[in-house]
């Protein structure tokens, strides 16, 4: 068995189910909705917690901002015994109408991002896996949840997104932009893992707003979306609870 040198985690550390928030913060939010949970590791941006929701034993771990990040936690985690992830995060919207507070259900992920390019082609799909993603609809509906399903973009770039690029993907029907799913889903495929994510609207990138556009004394992202992150949170965890 072998430390793995990010997460400080070694083989029977983790569970079969993660949930990959990226922010570490939240990793507590999401352990304050556990029945049990017990710090593991903390490392850098990774912060990792034991937990059990509804009986089923889970690990969630953060991924910090971006693709890099994430693949690194993803691989690691897959070296330890993880075989389904789920990413409960944050998006800006690419769609009129959608609305801050809203949530997203992601079946694919375009690839405007440079990690997946050192696996891959990129013209092979990053496409969460049907059983997540039928579990998190299933989640949503069973808790009277409206969520828009479909496909996302992953960028790297968050200051470089311009009009252009956000023209483009408003018109392709991409519905909301992030920052890690495409990764995620890439390496789960060629690990043989299952990945899915539901991400919080906390911006409309066509609309003209964005988070975190307030003064210094307010949180990241707009009141509406930090009230849903909980609702958010709550779906993931009666998601992994079926996959677990």
């Amino acid at each position: 068995m072998t430390l793995q040198p990010h997460l400080r985690v070694d083989e029977g550390d983790v569970r079969d189910v993660a949930l990959l928030p990226g922010d570490p913060g939240r990793v507590e939010r999401i352990a304050a909705q556990c029945d049990r949970a017990e710090q593991l590791a903390s490392n850098r941006e990774y912060h990792l917690v034991d937990a059990e929701y509804d009986g089923v034993p889970l690990t969630i771990c953060s991924t910090g901002v971006g693709s890099p990040s994430a693949a690194i936690a993803l691989e690691e985690l897959a070296a330890v015994g993880v075989e389904t992830v789920i990413r409960p995060g944050t998006t800006g919207a690419l769609q009129a109408g959608m609305e801050i507070g809203d949530m997203v259900v992601a079946t694919a992920a375009a690839k405007e991002e440079g990690t997946t390019k050192r696996y891959e082609r990129v013209e092979y799909p990053a496409a969460a896996d049907f059983d997540v993603v039928r579990a998190l609809v299933d989640a949503s509906e069973a808790n009277d949840e409206a969520v828009h399903v479909g496909s996302v973009v992953t960028d790297d770039a968050f200051y470089a997104e311009t009009e252009e690029y956000v023209a483009d993907w408003e018109a392709a029907g991409l519905l909301a932009v992030e920052m890690e799913a495409a990764a995620l889903f890439t390496l789960a495929r060629r690990k043989g893992l299952r990945a899915g994510a539901i991400c919080t609207v906390d911006g409309n990138l066509v609309e003209g707003t964005q988070k975190g556009t307030g003064d210094a004394t307010e949180d990241e992202l707009p009141p509406k979306a930090r009230d849903n992150v909980e609702r958010m949170i709550g779906l993931a965890l009666d998601a992994a609870a079926t996959l677990g």
